[in-house]
């Protein structure tokens, strides 16, 4: 009885050593079976019949277990067979990462140039991200402020607002867009500031009534940020319907959607001011006025 046990104990020794040698490499620095030595990032661009400004992004498949996209500033994870929208228009670069076994990667990139906003959802914006000059010159003063202590500067790239002082201290920029009666569209942007502020506004509006030099404007409140409302007391960075808290006068509630009973042209104007202004300024680009 004894002898049977240790028999099959035997057996049962030799089977498992013998797997563990069945998974060792045939050579020396032949790695483990587990890592590829290369991926193939190739991928094709297809239009997609029938949808404006839409295109299919498909991966090789030599290797790859997993894609990675970018196409432009956005990010894309998990799928080999990827269908974008692009709604404005531009140069957008490609950028696709194959990954395969063991973490083994390679890229590849890729132009799409789109040549006309898509007429339903394409940004209404002009000079959306203050580039240079021309974007620049697409935003009108307000001249709210005479005494030097708020004012808008613009670098390449972004446009900053800075005040200082009291909440009578404070400065806007706008510009008229194009809407259709009914329409819904969305307002965006992208905002930060390096430090909070204690006591300050930030408002964002889209009304009919045109903007007069030296005038406050008050027609339409869309969105924004306030130390009253609870937020922009400390850094931050995002998109402005992320990190706001200011509500809608339409809805009265949080919300960046706006609608129009006229056909005809509104003006988004950006204004800022407070008793208790960050330092370092609000920046904001990318501001946007699509279509929903």
């Amino acid at each position: 009885m004894n002898l049977n046990i240790i028999f099959k104990k035997t057996i049962y020794l030799m089977f498992v050593l013998g797997t563990l040698t069945s998974c060792e490499p045939d050579a020396p620095g032949a790695g483990n079976g587990l890592t590829v030595a290369s991926v193939d990032p190739s991928f094709t661009i297809t239009p997609v019949e029938g949808k404006n400004n839409t295109y299919l992004l498909v991966s090789g498949t030599d290797n790859v277990l997993n894609s990675y996209w970018k196409v432009g500033k956005a990010e894309f994870y998990g799928k080999m067979n990827l269908e974008i929208f692009l709604p404005d228009k531009g140069t957008y670069k490609v950028v696709h990462t194959a990954v395969g076994r063991g973490g083994t990667t390679d890229f590849a990139t890729k132009e799409i140039i789109i040549a006309a906003n898509d007429p339903d959802r394409g940004n209404l914006v002009k000079g959306t991200s203050f580039l240079d000059a021309a974007d620049q010159a697409q935003w009108t003063n307000l001249h709210l402020n005479t005494n030097g202590l708020a004012a808008w500067t613009f670098t390449p790239g972004f446009a900053t607002i800075n005040a200082s002082g009291n909440t009578s201290n404070q400065e806007g920029i706008y510009q008229e867009i194009d809407v259709v009666a009914g329409k819904e569209y969305i307002i965006d942007m992208q905002v930060s500031a390096k430090s909070g502020s204690p006591d300050f506004w930030f408002e964002v509006y889209a009304g009919k009534t045109v903007p007069t030099s030296g005038v406050v404007y008050t027609d339409n409140k869309v969105m924004g940020l306030s130390s009253e409302d609870g937020c922009g007391k400390g850094a931050f960075e995002g998109k402005l319907s992320a990190v706001g808290c200011v509500k809608n006068s339409a809805t009265d509630k949080v919300g960046n959607v706006v609608k129009f009973a006229e056909t005809g042209k509104v003006y988004l104007v950006i204004r800022a001011g407070g008793n208790g202004f960050t330092p370092t300024g609000i920046t904001i680009t990318e501001v946007e006025f699509r279509g929903k």
